[in-house]
């Protein structure tokens, strides 16, 4: 197993838990802030596809065009915002975060170790490498889904792990 290999492989295992994370949300379900001041679950899902796609560009991958407006919808001032109609229903952030992340994996696949080992274009003080701020990607995922799970909890959902 190549270094390229397993980024590939844990930024796809991230993706498939986050989308088991939200399966059984309904479009409502994303909107609901688990407390007060928390930032409801479309806005992660917006904001975890914009960070991506803006991170995974600027160390040179070819990244999907998002949809028309899309990262102005995700950014810290409107996390604060409640409106329906300012955010992306749940299919299309899906659709969103799978093109996204194909591209993200296709990347980690086939950049090559001189890309890997030089310095990261996006935030270096807390990712020095390109490797750094592709592995990055995953752990994003995970400490949305920490976020996500309390939500489900007050949704009353299952639990899934």
């Amino acid at each position: 197993m190549t270094v390229n290999d397993l980024i590939a492989g844990s930024l796809q295992g991230s993706l498939g838990m986050l989308k088991m994370h939200v399966a059984d949300f309904s479009d409502a379900d994303l909107l609901v802030r688990p407390v007060p001041g928390a930032n409801h679950a479309n806005w992660q899902l917006g904001h975890l596809i914009s960070s991506e796609t803006q991170m995974m560009s600027a160390c040179g991958a070819k990244m999907p065009d998002l949809p028309a407006g899309f990262a102005d919808r995700y950014t810290k001032d409107t996390a604060k915002l409640d409106d329906p109609a300012m955010f992306a229903p749940k299919a299309v952030l899906l659709a969103q975060l799978e093109k996204t992340r194909a591209a993200t994996v296709a990347f980690a696949k086939t950049v090559s170790a001189e890309k890997l080992a030089s310095p990261s274009p996006f935030m270096p003080e807390m990712f020095p490498s390109t490797a750094a701020l592709l592995a990055m990607s995953s752990s994003h995922d995970s400490m949305h889904m920490g976020q996500i799970q309390v939500l489900r909890r007050k949704l009353g959902k299952p639990l899934l792990f």
